[in-house]
Formats: structure tokens, C-alpha cells, sequence
């Protein structure tokens, strides 16, 4: 599994990043987060607000912080 969180740096995206990966190492699932900070790589996703959320190619959140639950929910499938 493929995540990846969107956003230049900002605290938002930096607390994106922390909850993704504790939600991914409680949840047990085997995936490989990605910070993506190259703003043309973000806009390609069609993605122009962050922090924002990709699992395995599709956007699962913009412009906010998830919970923890929330990502639980998007990576056990």
C-alpha cells in the first residue's frame, strides 16, 4: 500500500504526517508512507489545498487534518 501525504511543510502537514503514520503502525497494516513536499507533484494530483491524503492513488483528504480513525478506516480495506 502506497500513502502519501501531501504538503510543502506547513504545522498542518507536519501533524498530517505524524497521525498517518501512527494510524498505519497501530493498525498493522504493511504500507509505505511518502511525504511529497514538490508542489507540482501535489498538483498533479489535482490537489491545490493542504494538507492532503493519497492512498494507492486515490486522494482521500484535502485541507485538513484527518483523524486517526479516519485513516484506519481508509487503509484496512
Amino acid at each position: 500500500m502506497e500513502i502519501k501525504v501531501l504538503g510543502p511543510g506547513c504545522p498542518k502537514c507536519k501533524q498530517t504526517e505524524k497521525v498517518v503514520n501512527e494510524a498505519v503502525a497501530e493498525s498493522g497494516v504493511a504500507a509505505n508512507v511518502e511525504k511529497v513536499t514538490d508542489v507540482m507533484k501535489i498538483a498533479g494530483y489535482g490537489v491545490f489545498g493542504t494538507p492532503a491524503v493519497v492512498v494507492d492513488g486515490e486522494v482521500k483528504s484535502v485541507g485538513k487534518i484527518p483523524t486517526k480513525a479516519d485513516v484506519v478506516k481508509w487503509i484496512k480495506k
